[in-house]
């Protein structure tokens, strides 16, 4: 792998990350377009290392938040488990308490807290299916799964699934309001990940729609669930990403340092814009791109101009 080769691919990954058109998908494409043979599923699996600090990043507070009341909250419970209940008293009344400004403050902290603690068990339960066919598929991913036939057919079909998202979503729920059930959901559709083409943001942020969230809402829990499945399989493929399976171009630690950071840089811009272009327009500009770039490919693979594989 040259340097421009590098730096392009480490562009592309910070790119198109976030967005919902599969950021392994472009790098397929472009590397096999542009430099006739394939950077990798590792390679791309550590570049994203890159962008996932940016969200690290951006969500610092949120994160923080979210991992304290998780603990504190959890620890709370089971001390509360271990106690007998002590009665309180018998008396009924039907008086409302009156809250001056600092019980409500307290309230509304209680509320962020549990909240906070929801979203952490939602992203713990939603990371188990990823991880385990993740692991159990890692080869396939690394190989048949790179196909372009592949990659530009889910392009398209999935386009489709994002626009019948958009269209038929209510996007009326808050973040507030995710369930067990959300988390669940979004967690299994991460999984379809795995084939490049799809989009783990796209993925994730469409069954969010389909279950009625908000379309913001939606794409920041997105963001939060992919932190640990996507750090996880970047740590996991570092060791194989100087020696790609089969032929391919191949990073030096250099190549490698260089175009994660630059990934992390683009990355964190693109979450900025996206959240921000999310919350007033739709989808539909992200599948018309999709369906094109999808054609495109194959059209140059019934070209002959680029090898499927």
């Amino acid at each position: 792998m040259t340097w421009i080769q590098a730096l392009i691919l480490g562009l592309v990954q910070g790119l198109t990350e976030f967005l919902p058109v599969s950021s392994s998908g472009h790098l397929r494409i472009v590397s096999a377009v542009f430099f006739g043979s394939d950077a990798g599923a590792s390679f791309t699996a550590v570049t994203q290392l890159g962008t996932e600090l940016a969200v690290l990043v951006y969500f610092a507070k949120d994160i923080k938040r979210i991992v304290i009341a998780w603990f504190t909250t959890l620890g709370m419970r089971l001390r509360e488990r271990s106690q007998e209940a002590v009665p309180v008293g018998d008396r009924v009344t039907t008086k409302l308490p009156v809250m001056d400004r600092s019980a409500r403050e307290a309230h509304e902290r209680d509320a962020q807290r549990e909240l906070d603690y929801r979203i952490g068990w939602y992203v713990i339960i939603a990371t188990i299916p990823i991880g385990v066919l993740g692991f159990l598929f890692k080869d396939e991913i690394r190989t048949g799964a790179r196909n372009l036939w592949l990659v530009s057919f889910m392009l398209i079909a999935f386009a489709l699934v994002i626009a019948a998202g958009e269209h038929f979503g209510r996007k009326e729920r808050p973040i507030e309001k995710l369930t067990t059930r959300d988390g669940l959901v979004m967690g299994l559709a991460q999984c379809l990940a795995l084939i490049p083409g799809v989009s783990r943001s796209g993925a994730t942020s469409t069954a969010g729609l389909f279950l009625g969230l908000e379309r913001e809402a939606a794409v920041r829990f997105s963001f939060l669930l992919a932190i640990p499945a996507v750090t996880a399989s970047g740590l996991f493929s570092l060791p194989d990403a100087f020696e790609p399976a089969g032929e391919g171009l191949n990073a030096s630690g250099p190549q490698l340092l260089v175009a994660t950071i630059l990934a992390f840089v683009v990355g964190y811009a693109s979450v900025a814009w996206l959240l921000k272009f999310v919350s007033k327009h739709s989808f539909y500009w992200f599948v018309g791109y999709r369906i094109i770039l999808g054609l495109v490919v194959m059209g140059l693979l019934a070209a002959g101009v680029v090898s499927a594989t």
